[in-house]
C-alpha cells in the first residue's frame, strides 16, 4: 500500500481556528465525496495541536516551523494511484481539489511526499 503525506500549512490570511475548521468540516467531506474517483482508499488528517509544546521541541533540535497539520491520503498501489489519468471523473476530482486547496493551503510551504509504511511495532491493542 502507498500513502500520501501531505505536510500542510495554512494561508497568511487564514486564522489557525478558521483553517482548522475550514479543512475538516469543507475540505473533508469534499476529499470524501471524490474519493472513488482519485482511487483513494484512505483520507486522515492530523491537525497541530500544543503550539508550545512545538516550539520547545523544534527549538530543542533544531527543527523547521510545524506544519498546521499532516494529511495523509491511501492508496492499493501505484496503478491505483496513478489510475486513469484521461478518465473526466478523475481530472474533474483533482481539479476540484486543488481549487478548494487553493483556498486554505499555503503552497509554497507545504510539502508532499509519497511514501511506502514500515511498522516498527503497535502497542495500541
Amino acid at each position: 500500500m502507498l500513502k500520501l503525506v501531505y505536510g500542510v500549512r495554512r494561508r497568511a490570511d487564514i486564522s489557525e481556528e478558521e483553517f482548522h475548521r475550514y479543512w475538516l468540516e469543507d475540505h473533508g467531506p469534499l476529499v470524501k465525496s471524490v474519493a472513488k474517483d482519485i482511487g483513494a482508499i484512505r483520507y486522515v488528517q492530523s491537525h497541530t495541536v500544543v503550539p508550545e509544546l512545538n516550539a520547545s521541541i523544534q527549538a530543542g533540535r533544531g527543527f523547521l516551523q510545524a506544519f498546521d497539520g499532516i494529511t495523509e491520503v491511501w492508496y492499493e498501489s501505484l496503478e491505483t494511484m496513478q489510475g486513469n489519468r484521461d478518465d473526466p471523473a478523475r481530472q474533474e476530482a483533482g481539479c476540484k481539489l486543488f481549487e478548494d486547496e487553493a483556498k486554505f493551503i499555503d503552497f509554497p510551504n507545504s510539502m508532499v511526499v509519497m511514501t511506502e509504511e514500515h511498522e516498527i511495532f503497535d502497542y495500541s491493542d
